[in-house]
């Protein structure tokens, strides 16, 4: 199976605690590295065993070509991604508190992936290179940092792609400073949501963009819109999940110590997404993606190295 991601990908900075020498430690540099919500899936479903492409623009600096050399490292295929002159990527910065929760600052206005499906000579590529995938993966954010009419024409391929076989997953991942407002969003989301297959969502985003009290409220609304797999995220309280009207709950394993939950969301999705294109149950499946979030979440930043990552996925599977 061929899943192809779109969106965008950032410089990322995150804290390092730093010994001050009277035993206190004080995050007073950062780490550089490079992230992005789809990005992110995108690299751990390509280390769950998937052929993956990542689709976004790119310029031609030395940080885009790092970001290239990243995602070859990781057996990505790059070929549908385009790179602009005198342009760079945008940039982030982490901030966690105590507990491990996290907040960014970002500076990304001039980003070239803000132009994705916006051009209509590299459109017609794209689309073709597409039309070569067995599932598109996209976010809210993909859709945000997008101007209105290439949304309208990523939203008329998804149509076509999904009638000829496609099958399109969606994470609504609701960043408010992106929009124009609250209703502009979930007018561009629920599009979308109409034109998917699996929804992966956070119920604290479907909080703060359509006022859900209570998961019902979002099960129901997801069901009226056509998704016939839906899988809604709540931190540690168990995960639900609802296959053509079907509800049923997942409990979340424990995890001992929680580091940085920078990319929690989008490595769960990774893993749910690997475990069911190679065939797994959707029960399963959100199982491996339980299991993809704890390893990140245990380390800082939201790509964690190669060695790290399959060192605890070997230690899981030693202790099942």
């Amino acid at each position: 199976m061929k899943l192809a991601a779109l969106g965008e990908v950032m410089v990322e900075l995150a804290p390092q605690a730093v010994d001050q020498g009277n035993g206190q430690k004080a995050p007073s540099c950062f780490s550089q590295s490079y992230a992005g919500d789809t990005y992110n899936t995108a690299v751990y479903i390509a280390r769950g065993g998937v052929d993956v492409s990542y689709v976004t623009l790119l310029g031609e600096d030395p940080y885009s070509e790092e970001v290239l050399t990243r995602l070859a490292a990781e057996g990505i295929d790059t070929s549908a991604i385009v790179r602009l002159p005198a342009r760079c990527p945008g940039l982030y910065m982490i901030q966690n508190t105590a507990d491990g929760e996290r907040y960014f600052t970002y500076w990304r206005g001039e980003a070239p992936a803000r132009e994705l499906f916006a051009d209509p000579a590299r459109r017609e590529v794209l689309k073709a290179h597409l039309n070569q995938m067995d599932c598109l993966y996209l976010s809210g954010i993909t859709l945000a940092i997008m101007n209105p009419e290439a949304r309208r024409e990523l939203l008329a391929f998804l149509r076509e792609y999904r009638a000829n076989g496609g099958r399109v997953a969606f994470d609504s991942n609701y960043r408010p400073r992106l929009w124009a407002s609250a209703q502009a969003a979930r007018a561009a989301v629920e599009e979308f949501l109409r034109q998917t297959d699996m929804a992966l969502l956070t119920f604290e985003d479907e909080q703060a963009l359509w006022g859900d009290e209570r998961p019902g409220s979002c099960l129901k609304r997801n069901s009226e819109f056509g998704v016939a797999e839906l899988v809604i995220k709540r931190g540690a309280e168990p995960v639900l999940l609802q296959v053509d009207g079907t509800l049923t709950v997942v409990d979340v394993p424990r995890v001992s110590s929680i580091v940085d939950t920078t990319g929690a969301g989008d490595s769960f999705n990774a893993g749910y997404l690997a475990a069911r294109l190679r065939g797994a149950s959707p029960q399963q499946s959100i199982a491996a993606g339980n299991r993809c979030a704890a390893r990140v979440i245990g380390h800082r930043g939201a790509i964690i190295p190669r060695a790290d990552y399959f060192a605890a996925a070997a230690v899981a599977e030693a202790s099942c």
